[in-house]
């Protein structure tokens, strides 16, 4: 289980999207993270613990930008750690995503992409 919160608008990103993860905590509580958009990047920030560590994490390494994604997951698959918490990206860094639930076609799809490589 996880909770999953987006954001496009005018104002800054990652405020909006720390306040949606605070209202949807009770849906994942082992890690926290957010993907904002700043100059065609996607600047990812994302920790294991509750979200009160994303957000000092925020804190230290602000992003700007006003469009964005976030996650807090509840782990149902691999243990909680940074490397599992949601946003995942691509090589490039242009794309982030976020998911619930566990991915069955894992396999097929990394050999795929690893074949385009």
């Amino acid at each position: 289980m996880g909770g999953i919160v987006g954001y496009i608008g005018p104002r800054p990103a990652a405020p909006v999207l720390v306040n949606g993860l605070k209202r949807l905590e009770y849906r994942g509580y082992d890690s926290a993270g957010v993907a904002v958009w700043q100059d065609g990047q996607a600047a990812i920030r994302k920790r294991a613990g509750r979200l009160a560590v994303l957000e000092q994490l925020l804190a230290e390494r602000p992003v700007t930008g006003s469009l964005g994604v976030g996650h807090t997951r509840w782990a149902t698959h691999g243990e909680p750690s940074e490397a599992n918490a949601h946003p995942h990206t691509d090589c490039a860094g242009r794309i982030a995503v976020v998911h619930n639930g566990i991915i069955e076609n894992y396999q097929t799809l990394r050999a795929e992409l690893e074949q385009q490589v």
